[in-house]
């Protein structure tokens, strides 16, 4: 069994990366773009080159000989928990995650050069299949007629900002490059902020085919998806019991601090339990990926039936602990909600997952 504790290797990326984000991510400057993100785009692209160009972590996943890292899911696991640690508006999941993992699925030179494009960062890509549907769930495509795309495609994550889309069709799966004539990307209102949703419009959109066998590849980004997750959710728990914590030691009312009354401390306690537990699964998800072990569904949904209702608890509590500050738009911690909320019907609900988890290890409802 593998050792699901943090190597010297993955905490001391997880310090380059926390570092970065510090000086270039912090709250206000996140709560800055959420209020005009019109301004250069729904991503922080001086953040995004940073991270991929600066520090080559679009390419974890990408083995070498493609112009990647060839690290593995613990590794990208790690970035996502700091990601979501500071709710970042950038393509990560999305593009170095799902779009990544669906092209290792392909072969041919059309999926080589999309991979080596994206582990340079140069290229953003986003697989055109809905944030709410699950592994092994049905998806949407649109049709595939003469070499071209004809169809709507809507809830496509981080479609506003990619440079190229990985497109289900009746025919296979197909890149288009979003800049190109007969695509339209029109931007949905969505909850979360940060990661903005949108309408993929196709009218005779040129394609080009990445692979026949559809279903795979979609499976795996979606997979890859749903399991690592769960690090960037334990990075969005983990700030809300960090601060909330700090907080309650701040604040005082009747000459003591509010974290000192019995009944906060139980509320916390439960949380910090909470949140243990929602490590010990996001680990085992990303080690179980990065090992290719037999378990790799049962890990996926596994965290996924957990980690959700767990990182909107905390939110919730942190909200409602801040008090009134809690409740404004200057304080962050509605970006963390926000986040929070999205991420638990992302690729796939927790009930979803709890009934692929119960016909993975064949424990049917009475």
């Amino acid at each position: 069994m593998s050792d699901l504790l943090y190597s010297e290797e993955e905490e001391a990326l997880r310090s380059a990366v926390r570092g970065l984000l510090a000086d270039r991510c912090d709250a206000a400057t996140v709560l800055a773009r959420a209020e005009s993100p019109e301004a250069d785009g729904p991503h922080d692209r001086e953040l995004w080159k940073a991270l991929t160009e600066g520090m080559g972590l679009a390419g974890l996943l990408v083995p070498e000989d493609l112009g990647g890292q060839g690290a593995t899911h613990r590794e990208a696991a790690v970035v996502l928990e700091e990601l979501g640690r500071a709710v970042a508006p950038v393509p990560y999941l999305t593009s170095a995650v799902v779009a990544t993992e669906t092209l290792l699925a392909c072969a041919g030179s059309e999926a080589t050069e999309l991979l080596s494009a994206l582990a340079a960062g140069r290229t953003v890509g986003a697989l055109a299949v809905g944030l709410a549907v699950a592994p092994g769930a049905p998806f949407q495509g649109v049709r595939h007629e003469a070499g071209a795309l004809h169809g709507e495609l809507t809830g496509i994550a981080d479609a506003a900002g990619a440079d190229v889309l990985l497109v289900p069709a009746d025919g296979g799966l197909f890149a288009v490059h979003t800049a190109q004539d007969g695509v339209t990307v029109t931007a949905q209102t969505s909850l979360d902020l940060t990661r903005p949703l949108a309408t993929v419009t196709f009218d005779a959109a040129a394609a080009r085919e990445l692979t026949r066998d559809v279903d795979a590849a979609v499976r795996r980004g979606l997979r890859a998806g749903a399991a690592l997750l769960a690090s960037e959710q334990l990075g969005v728990a983990e700030w809300c019991l960090t601060e909330t914590v700090r907080y309650t030691k701040e604040r005082h009312q009747f000459n003591r601090p509010v974290g000192s009354f019995q009944a906060l401390k139980h509320r916390l306690a439960q949380l910090w339990l909470e949140v243990v537990n929602t490590r010990a699964a996001a680990r085992n998800a990303a080690d179980a990926l990065a090992t290719e072990s037999a378990d790799a569904d049962v890990a996926a949904a596994l965290a996924q039936a957990y980690a959700g209702s767990v990182t909107v608890h905390a939110a919730e509590e942190a909200l409602q602990l801040h008090g009134g500050i809690g409740m404004t738009w200057e304080h962050p911690v509605h970006l963390y909600l926000k986040r929070a909320k999205a991420d638990s019907i992302a690729y796939g609900t927790a009930g979803r997952h709890r009934e692929a988890l119960a016909g993975l290890v064949d424990l049917q409802a009475p």
